[in-house]
């Protein structure tokens, strides 16, 4: 289908402010839970919502023996690394800034294709590669030039970027022939044992409820962040032409970004507004289609890398 309607343009719009206010909310989530901890327990409502709409909506969620192998491979890079390095990355990085190295992505899944599958990118792809290494050169730059700064939150969350875009490539090569919304249960249920188990080992002896304005933030990563806009993807997914959801996916950061700044007070630096906008430049040489041919996308049923 090459157009939307206004239902779906406006489903359109509400998924990517959801997934955009998603930083900020993450960044406040662990200013006090500890961030394994938050996110398992994000996941694991999510989890339970999707589970419930799977059942409600008549969507199988038993798996056979051989769906295990490509199902764990997709989740390993696209959710589990991520989720966990996405959320703890935050505790060291503004939130803003984390949503645009996160954003790097084409970056690594360019540079990956080349080394790994022999792929050889286009001249746009290498504009693409061009400007997302210097969004990450300026903000790296900008953490290693301050005595308060922290690299290793940026190279933690480069390093979920390249996990990501790995992931694309094998979302590519080795699709399942699961019901997207099957598959993404049991990603997240992958993803909430790895994250239970880490949370375990470096944070049980901080474990405790959320209190206050806590549990807005996670019923908001529950309800909106894993369950609405999953719902919604899935809805969107074999509808949306390649340009929409490929400026989708570029507003994600720019809404992280500003969305930070009013819910957290975060003043951004000249690097970031400049990183900001090298980053949409990049995502736009891998997102919006060419005159001939799109570009090579992960299955359109996969969330595309949500926080």
């Amino acid at each position: 289908m090459n157009t939307l309607s206004r239902r779906d343009l406006a489903l359109l719009v509400a998924l990517t402010l959801a997934w955009g206010l998603t930083w900020p909310v993450m960044k406040m989530g662990v200013r006090e839970l500890p961030p394994l901890f938050f996110r398992a327990l994000s996941v694991g409502g999510g989890l339970a919502v999707l589970a419930l709409y799977a059942r409600l909506t008549g969507v199988p969620l038993r798996l056979r023996r051989e769906d295990w192998s490509d199902l764990v491979v997709l989740a390993i890079p696209n959710v589990v690394i991520w989720q966990m390095a996405v959320i703890v990355a935050l505790t060291l990085l503004p939130a803003g800034r984390g949503a645009i190295l996160g954003y790097t992505m084409p970056l690594w899944a360019a540079l990956l294709g080349a080394l790994l599958y022999g792929e050889h990118p286009s001249l746009r792809q290498w504009l693409g590669i061009v400007a997302a290494i210097g969004a990450a050169g300026l903000l790296l730059s900008s953490e290693m030039a301050t005595l308060a700064g922290h690299p290793a939150g940026t190279l933690l969350m480069l390093g979920a970027a390249v996990s990501w875009g790995y992931g694309t490539h094998q979302a590519r090569r080795r699709g399942t022939h699961l019901p997207a919304l099957t598959a993404i249960v049991w990603m997240f249920a992958l993803a909430l044992v790895a994250l239970v188990a880490a949370s375990a080992v470096f944070e049980s002896g901080r474990w405790r409820l959320p209190h206050g304005a806590e549990w807005a933030t996670v019923a908001y990563s529950m309800l909106v962040s894993m369950a609405f806009c999953h719902v919604i993807w899935l809805r969107l997914a074999r509808r949306l032409p390649a340009a929409a959801s490929g400026l989708s996916m570029m507003m994600i950061p720019v809404v992280g970004v500003f969305s930070s700044r009013w819910l957290l007070g975060e003043r951004p630096r000249w690097q970031d507004h400049a990183a900001l906008v090298l980053i949409v430049m990049s995502l736009a040489t891998a997102l919006l289609p060419a005159r001939r041919a799109g570009p090579a996308m992960p299955d359109p049923e996969l969330p595309p890398g949500e926080p």
